[in-house]
């Protein structure tokens, strides 16, 4: 008896000064107009809000809008993101029809005396209504018996992400509402205007995405106890790249460059190269573990980001690899030449006492070697392996043996000057087609 007296004062508040309440069959304050209003009545007599309108009959249509206040973080770590937004519902309870043409703003506490929709949030983490000064819900009646209610709310909901081209990334979010216990056949949820009935997305700015595109839908959530209604609001959030360009791929191609200068190095100058090589690779590495932490819980997935500064990192270290070889080349070389030195000023000095009879004498007799043992081949290179005295293992290993010296001989460097030569041109040219090749298929494919 309490709460009827409570709303039905709540209600009179909101009337004019010239009409005057009344209640069953007497009237709370008494004047010239003792007219009572029997729409309000409803509120106070014969009214259950436990049960929904129309109960036992058709479903209940609730049509739904939003406003997009705010969408204030969006985590990849946690794959969330928080909004906050008003939810207004709009539905009509024959029960609180009354005459008239007007509407009224009721207070926000007698939403406790009427029926509203058990309407959730699906894949909320956490929410809460805002209660600053009050409760920001509001509750309007119409003299049809349509009710609107709306509420303040801020939630953060889960959203799954696709971080495999991160930061190139385009991730789709949903925002779904679903009433909790009624089922379709006490509930249906529409759309109040389509994709008109979602406000504010629009002029929404982030600071890292941009919202391409949004559009709204109805769907149904299959369940044991059966189906129930849900409306989805779904919308893409292009990353802006700008910002990763400037803090991670600028300064990783920058290093690879670096990393080139030492090819304009003497292979003398050992400790010009050898800092410029081994600050390149302590800087990549920095600036790799630098892009990670800000994502230490996406680990497991392989962005392109990291696919970029892998390629960076590989070809830094090729450049410092690249001088070790020819480094160990040219000292091999200059080794090689030093015992050779004395042989050969002895045998200029030999060649010199030699006539010319002597080596046209030599010239026959060794072509007439040539001629009389075919089966035997003289070379500076190899071993003669044809010598029929030569047992079978001999002659394999002896063939084995000079395989390897032809393949050795194939990687060996004769000039190590060539190989800064060479780099010069072919880390440049792989560098820009990998980045060719890179760009083309995160942007397009």
């Amino acid at each position: 008896m309490f709460c009827r007296y409570f709303s039905f004062f709540c209600l009179c508040l909101f009337l004019p000064t010239q009409r005057r309440c009344s209640l069953g069959h007497g009237s709370l304050l008494h004047g010239r107009d003792t007219a009572s209003l029997p729409g309000f009545e409803n509120l106070t007599t014969g009214y259950n809000k436990y049960l929904r309108p129309y109960f036992g009959g058709e479903p209940v249509q609730i049509a739904v809008s939003l406003d997009i206040a705010s969408i204030s973080s969006i985590s990849e770590s946690d794959m969330d993101y928080t909004a906050t937004i008003s939810l207004r519902q709009r539905w009509t309870d024959p029960r609180l029809v009354f005459h008239g043409n007007e509407s009224f703003t009721l207070d926000a506490r007698l939403v406790e005396l009427l029926w509203v929709p058990d309407t959730y949030i699906v894949e909320s983490k956490r929410s809460f209504l805002h209660d600053v000064t009050v409760g920001n819900r509001l509750i309007r009646l119409f003299s049809n018996g349509t009710v609107l209610y709306a509420l303040r709310i801020t939630t953060t909901v889960a959203c799954n992400m696709d971080l495999s081209k991160y930061p190139m990334d385009t991730q789709t979010c949903r925002l779904q509402l679903e009433s909790w216990g009624y089922n379709e056949n006490d509930v249906t949820f529409t759309w109040l205007r389509g994709n008109d009935s979602v406000h504010g997305i629009e002029k929404l700015r982030l600071s890292q995405y941009t919202v391409e595109h949004y559009h709204t839908l109805v769907s149904k959530s299959q369940q044991e106890t059966g189906s129930y209604p849900r409306l989805i609001l779904q919308f893409e959030l292009r990353r802006n790249v700008l910002y990763f360009i400037l803090e991670t791929y600028i300064p990783s191609t920058l290093l690879v460059m670096l990393s080139w200068v030492s090819f304009w190095i003497t292979l003398d100058s050992v400790p010009a190269r050898t800092c410029i090589g081994v600050t390149t690779v302590l800087s990549m590495t920095t600036l790799m573990i630098g892009s990670r932490s800000s994502l230490s819980k996406t680990n497991c997935f392989i962005k392109a980001i990291d696919v970029y500064l892998g390629i960076c990192f590989s070809f830094i270290f090729g450049a410092l690899v690249e001088y070790a070889v020819a480094h160990y080349s040219s000292s091999q070389k200059c080794a090689a030449k030093v015992p050779e030195e004395g042989p050969a000023n002895e045998l200029t000095e030999e060649m010199e006492e030699v006539n010319i009879t002597s080596i046209l004498n030599n010239s026959i007799t060794s072509y007439k070697q040539k001629i009389s043992f075919t089966s035997i081949e003289i070379s500076s290179d190899n071993v003669n392996c044809s010598d029929l005295t030569m047992k079978s293992h001999e002659k394999i290993k002896c063939v084995l043996r000079n395989k390897m010296h032809r393949i050795i001989g194939y990687f060996t460097i004769q000039n190590p000057g060539n190989v800064d030569h060479y780099s010069k041109l072919l880390f440049p040219l792989f560098f820009m087609l990998v980045n060719v090749f890179y760009w083309a298929y995160y942007l397009y494919f």
